[in-house]
């Protein structure tokens, strides 16, 4: 990544969307976002939060070192991604690039943006991406967990991977609250239905070879993996007993596991744990899922708290960015605020 970044834990899933993009991209079932009054609506549905959370870059910074933060990286909301009608989605795309690099570039270190990019052409990707890996302060893209059916282990989605891995950008997975029927109450297409497409995103990557092809790429899956940790043990048993479980991959899933990148928002110490005798502890990033109402209101101290020491957080949200972890006395350095990359 380009440009500097200020000391402390990094926050690597937090979002932002600015005013003139808040229709969203063409083919967009939700009925596009828009304020009212103050207040930010998804089609009808009021977002419990104010648009300027999402929009308003100052309000994002203050709202930033109230948490006790160093830095945070913003990305797109899921509702953004170009998924609906990818060919018409370029000139969304390239704006919202162009205008997020322009937004992080401005706030001296304190925030740090992932771009957005199609998942159904390759050519259109790797144009993006390219662009991408020159703006200053863009470390990388976010993108879906599935889309058309299809996750990393295949297709386009496999090979846009490939790229962002050779250009050194950094790769956030964030779900979309794909619609089923049978979660159309309570909520459940987010509180089931967001760790059920993570899930299957993290079992496609290690299941399907990724990381063997990529060694070096860098990817994290938020919301603590959803229920990756709890399933580990049950691919592996399959990965050792079926042929066409293992097919894929030649190391079974638990090794691979330590080569993904997962943030810290399991809203339960015990998740947290978990997660943590899976992952490797150089590889779990401090996440708050900001503005929306299913943040981890403390994005710091639930970690800290919770046994994750807060220069481990740093070290490794620079490491997932792409950065050099600071030395260990300039991590600490009373008064300290920004280092280069």
């Amino acid at each position: 990544m380009n440009g500097a970044l200020r000391a402390g834990v990094i926050d690597v899933h937090a979002h932002w969307l600015p005013r003139d993009l808040l229709a969203l991209p063409p083919g967009n079932p939700l009925g596009g976002m828009h304020d009212r009054d103050g207040e930010l609506f998804l089609g009808d549905s009021r977002l419990t939060f104010p648009t300027a959370a999402m929009t308003d870059i100052d309000v994002i910074v203050t709202d930033t070192l109230k948490a006790g933060l160093g830095a945070r990286v913003i990305s797109a909301p899921p509702f953004a991604f170009p998924v609906h009608a990818p060919a018409e989605a370029d000139e969304y795309v390239a704006s919202y690039n162009e205008q997020l690099a322009g937004a992080v570039s401005g706030t001296d270190g304190t925030l740090v943006g992932l771009g957005l990019v199609r998942l159904d052409d390759v050519d259109a990707a790797r144009r993006e991406l390219t662009r991408l890996s020159a703006a200053e302060g863009v470390a990388g893209v976010a993108v879906p967990p599935v889309v058309d059916g299809r996750s990393f282990d295949r297709d386009a989605p496999r090979e846009i991977l490939g790229i962002a891995a050779g250009l050194g950008l950094s790769v956030l997975v964030h779900p979309m609250q794909l619609p089923r029927p049978e979660w159309g109450h309570h909520y459940l297409v987010n509180l089931i239905g967001n760790p059920v497409e993570t899930t299957t995103a993290v079992a496609a990557t290690l299941l399907g070879g990724v990381l063997e092809e990529l060694p070096d790429l860098r990817i994290c899956f938020v919301h603590g993996g959803g229920c990756a940790p709890l399933l580990l043990g049950r691919w592996g048993h399959g990965w050792r007993s079926r042929a066409d479980v293992h097919r894929g991959s030649t190391r079974p899933p638990a090794e691979s596991f330590g080569l993904l990148y997962f943030d810290t928002i399991t809203h339960d110490p015990e998740v947290l744990r978990l997660l943590r005798s899976h992952a490797s502890p150089e590889r779990i990033v401090c996440g708050s899922d900001y503005p929306f109402e299913m943040a981890q209101p403390d994005p710091v101290g639930f970690p800290v708290e919770h046994g994750i020491d807060a220069a481990v957080l740093e070290a490794n949200g620079r490491r997932f960015l792409g950065m050099s972890p600071r030395p260990w006395r300039e991590s600490v350095g009373e008064g300290e605020r920004a280092v280069g990359s």
